[in-house]
Parts: structure tokens; sequence; C-alpha cells
């Protein structure tokens, strides 16, 4: 069985095929097609992100396509960066960029009185098929956001993000700890059980 990883981000990928390891699978990635198309992520939450992600990649390989997407929400910052968390510093925002906004937006919250740093991961996992059946699962992290990033494992805002019940960041965590604990590791095995269940 062949199933597309509908995604450009090769940390995900990395993540979804160490979560999922699925003997029978034969993974499709950007890394090994010469065409890919681009999904326009217009979508208001996640779901929907999520799905138009898998929709398109599903339509255009003709095979069951896999999406994830995920985001951090800010207390303090009424939810933000939510469903804009890769671009949350502009449309090309590297992930330093990313995280150094967050930070100036946190500090500044804390000076007007808003003194939680409270936070959590979010994750919303399509699997869709090319005739439009889709299955899908949410997975979350909660934790808290540090004052200055730490760590060289992970991605996006995991040098900043502190699990709860952790004295360390997400990307001072080994990714077997991280898969354990993460929004994406929960939301891909309950997928998985949904999938042995249909």
């Amino acid at each position: 069985m062949k199933i597309v990883l509908a995604t450009s981000n090769r940390g995900k990928i990395s993540e979804i095929k160490d979560i999922l390891d699925f003997s029978s699978v034969e993974w499709v990635t950007i890394e090994d097609q010469p065409e890919w198309p681009e999904v326009v992520e217009d979508g208001q939450t996640f779901l929907e992100n999520a799905t138009l992600k898998a929709g398109a990649l599903s339509q255009f390989f003709g095979e069951p396509a896999l999406a994830d997407d995920s985001g951090l929400e800010v207390e303090a910052l009424e939810n933000r960066p939510g469903i804009k968390s890769a671009r949350f510093a502009g449309p090309k925002a590297t992930d330093e960029e990313n995280i150094t906004k967050l930070l100036d937006d946190l500090n500044k919250a804390t000076l007007r009185g808003e003194r939680s740093r409270v936070a959590r991961f979010l994750s919303v996992v399509v699997l869709y098929w090319p005739g439009g059946r889709t299955i899908s699962a949410v997975g979350q992290c909660q934790g808290t956001i540090a004052t200055a990033p730490r760590g060289t494992f992970g991605f996006g805002y995991d040098p900043i993000f502190i699990p709860n019940g952790y004295g360390r960041t997400m990307a001072e965590l080994s990714p077997a700890e991280k898969n354990k604990l993460s929004h994406r590791g929960s939301a891909l095995r309950e997928l998985h059980q949904h999938f042995k269940n249909s």
C-alpha cells in the first residue's frame, strides 16, 4: 500500500515515519517525486487545512494521502499563532524568525499584565482516499513557553516549548522522548487505531 505524506516539511516527514512504523506501507514523499503540487492553506481551522492538503495530494497522485496541520496556541496571545504558526513572522519565515516574533509578542503581553506563559501544541491529522473518504484524529500537548530557545532537536517552536511535567524544552528531548508525548504523536497513534478499525 502506498501513502503520500502531504507535507514539504522534512521534520514532519521524519517524525511521521518514525511514529507510524508501517512495514507494509510505501511512503511517497516530496523527497522522491519530481513533481509536487503547491497547496494553498486557506482553511480557517487545522482540520480544514489538513483536509485541503491531503485531498490535493491524494487527487494528484491517485493514492491515499496523509496530512498533518499543527500549530502552537499561546494563552497570553489569545491562542496565536494557531493555524498561522508556520508563517507567524511572514510567508517565508524561518523557525528562528517565528520564535523571535513569538517571544517578542509574549514579552509585550507580559508588560501589559498578561503574565501567563501557558501554551499548547495542537495537531490534526487526516488520511484521505482518492474517492473522498477520510479519517482524522486530534492530538495536543500542554506546556509553557520558555524565556529563550534551548536545545538542538526537533523543529519549529520546539526550542521554546516546555511540556508539562518536564524541565526541558521539546528541542532538548530525544526524538523518541518527544514522539511519545507530542501532539503529533498522539494524533497519529489515534489515527492508526481508526485506520485499523475502519
